[in-house]
């Protein structure tokens, strides 16, 4: 027995488990994504500087822990990345765009208030895939607590 399926979609008719899943896991957060704006002339100093933040998407989120810091295995004379604060990841919807490198992303309201105002970094563009129910990003931390 299979599930119909919407006409171009190829997800099933009523949402299905996306709907489901969305519902159960995406209630309690909500996330600003940003990227940082096109730099713009100061006309004062003769320099570019940075403009103001791009949203790219706010709206239900949730973030959790993926673990602790990993473990770093160094050679002498070779750099290499610092691996010392926890690694987090961030679901969104599908519907969300997918969030680009060097993003930051803020727990703008949670059910935790600790996480409430919390910024993060993404470290890697937002995963995508077509057995997908959740867009996962990974992410680390950048400042904890604060007014979003």
């Amino acid at each position: 027995m299979t599930t119909p399926t919407g006409p171009s979609s190829g997800m099933p008719a009523s949402g299905g488990i996306v709907a489901v899943v969305e519902r159960l896991l995406l209630s309690d957060e909500e996330v600003r994504i940003s990227a940082p704006g096109p730099q713009i002339f100061d006309p004062n100093t003769g320099q570019y500087v940075p403009g103001p933040d791009v949203v790219a998407y706010e709206g239900p989120g949730l973030h959790r822990a993926s673990g602790g810091p990993g473990v770093v295995l160094r050679l002498e004379g070779q750099p290499y990345k610092d691996d010392g604060d926890g690694r987090y990841l961030l679901f969104t919807p599908l519907s969300a765009p997918v969030a680009a490198e060097g993003s930051t992303v803020t727990i703008v309201k949670s059910k935790d208030p600790a996480a409430s105002g919390r910024t993060f970094k993404v470290l890697d563009p937002g995963e995508t895939g077509g057995m997908s129910v959740l867009r996962t990003t990974w992410m680390r931390i950048e400042k904890t607590g604060a007014a979003a």
